[in-house]
């Protein structure tokens, strides 16, 4: 066999080293790595690799080399969800009526305990019987305050939105609902299943999925706008939508109107895949509306494969105040794989949004906001983002597989107190972040099995003093004078039961 000729190996080593070093330069002057060594402390992983594929697009040889060790460090970095299903901890659509609405004397809806009631109720003058989507149709647009619309159990089409043609009052709300969770399921091929324009309606025990031909088309299971003050949405379960409770003004000047002090209370929200949209995924998206309470849902599965590919489980934007959102169960990812995108747990602010969408000038996107007792877990991004939101309450929240919490912007302000979470708690760019009694841990290791939901303590922590406004934990039981950190009150929680076990009442 002939030699290797030395002159061609040289030649062949030159030319190796000289493609190297024109990589090496590439990649310095494609990825600032005097900006990147500069944030690296500051920044996650996750953000390290977003911004490494940003800087590539365009550029061939650089995608071809680094998009496959990209990917590569991603899996590895994100960790397993486990493969079996993982339980609700008692949180969303229950197998069970809940008590009769009331509202407050200011007209705000009362939220109420998952108390197991009857499931047939005493019918009445007041009762409108629908057995079908026409039916349902006219009933909405002919109901007065204090009638009750009352759906037969089966399957409906809905090809049309169903609006609501009258107000109810406080003490005669207007409902729809089923008797029984579960029996009527709405299938919705339309952009909007319900469009609320008036004040107190109440929709509760519905089953509503989106069928839509094309994914992007189902927007909204519900769209509550203007003048519908003190709408409630209970114990219903949505499924594949872009965003499947939206809230937001209507009109222009003195005729713009804000439909303030909602309720959404043990409601399921998931998506069978990720959402092929430009649109915004959130499936709760509170725009520029206040002192809605967000208590005792169930969000789960969330992800958005096209345009910025941000998706939130609650987005609360647009420049309201007073938002409540405690005691719910929010899981960015439930099934194990990787799904596309960056997904956001809870966010006061989001992005930058359409500033025609605002309350006012939208300078400040939220504040006054709480969010309490909350468990998010498996995002791979945080668990809870503040973005040009002011004076908002975290605390004992329980976040698990996460960021953690981000506070941003220049106009953000948070007190960040009794959290318990993986990650970090990170303030940025001229945010302010009183944070104090919080416990930053691998939750593994205090936990049993916090990936699963399994939230029991193994090593527990010292208690904290409990705050006036946050009174109770996770499962509504009352704290006392001190209590763990985190959304449970206690090393076990009581309130985890089966509700699907809840022996059915006649």
């Amino acid at each position: 066999m002939k030699p290797f000729p030395r002159k061609l190996l040289i030649w062949t080593l030159a030319a190796g080293v000289a493609a190297a070093l024109l990589l090496v330069y590439l990649l310095l002057r494609q990825f600032e790595f005097e900006k990147i060594r500069d944030e690296y402390k500051e920044r996650t992983a996750g953000e390290l690799i977003r911004y490494a594929r940003i800087r590539l697009m365009g550029h061939e040889l650089l995608e071809t080399v680094m998009l496959p060790a990209l990917a590569a460090i991603e899996s590895g970095i994100e960790r397993p969800i486990p493969s079996s299903q993982m339980p609700s901890l008692s949180k969303g659509q229950q197998s069970f009526g809940l008590a009769p609405p009331r509202f407050l004397a200011k007209g705000q809806a009362q939220a109420e305990p998952a108390t197991p009631l009857p499931y047939e109720t005493p019918g009445g003058v007041n009762e409108v019987r629908v057995t079908s989507s026409a039916e349902l149709f006219r009933a909405m647009q002919k109901a007065q305050a204090g009638q009750t619309i009352l759906i037969a159990p089966g399957r409906y089409a809905i090809t049309r939105p169903l609006l609501t043609g009258a107000a109810g009052e406080a003490q005669f709300p207007i409902q729809v609902r089923a008797n029984k969770p579960g029996t009527v399921r709405l299938e919705v091929s339309s952009p909007v299943g319900f469009r609320v324009a008036h004040p107190f309606w109440v929709f509760e025990n519905l089953n509503l999925r989106g069928v839509c031909e094309e994914q992007a088309h189902c927007e909204h299971a519900f769209h509550i706008v203007g003048s519908a003050r003190s709408s409630v949405l209970r114990n219903n379960a949505m499924e594949d939508f872009n965003a499947h409770v939206r809230v937001n003004g209507e009109g222009e000047g003195k005729d713009q109107a804000w439909p303030d002090d909602g309720l959404l209370q043990f409601n399921s929200f998931s998506n069978s895949r990720p959402r092929t949209t430009q649109r915004v995924v959130a499936p709760i998206d509170l725009v520029g509306v206040s002192r809605w309470r967000v208590l005792d849902n169930h969000i789960t599965g969330f992800a958005k494969s096209l345009g910025n590919q941000t998706a939130y489980g609650l987005l609360i934007r647009g420049g309201g105040h007073g938002g409540r959102v405690e005691r719910n169960l929010l899981v960015c990812s439930s099934q194990p794989g990787s799904s596309p995108g960056i997904r956001v747990g809870l966010s006061f602010g989001g992005s930058s949004g359409d500033k025609k969408l605002c309350r006012e000038q939208c300078g400040i996107e939220h504040s006054a906001g709480l969010a309490s007792n909350n468990v998010i877990a498996h995002c791979n991004d945080f668990g809870i983002d503040i973005n040009q939101a002011t004076s908002i309450l975290l605390a004992h929240n329980s976040l698990i597989n996460t960021a953690g919490i981000d506070v941003r912007s220049a106009q953000s302000s948070a007190t960040v107190y009794g959290n318990l979470l993986d990650g970090r708690i990170r303030e940025r760019d001229g945010a302010r972040a009183n944070a104090g009694m919080n416990e930053v841990h691998d939750l593994r290791q205090q936990l049993q099995n916090p990936d699963g939901l399994d939230l029991r303590w193994r090593h527990r922590v010292d208690s904290v003093p409990t705050l006036p406004m946050v009174l109770n934990d996770f499962c509504g039981q009352v704290r006392g004078a001190s209590s763990l950190p985190g959304a449970l009150k206690g090393p076990v929680a009581d309130c985890f039961i089966n509700t699907a076990a809840v022996k059915e009442l006649p």
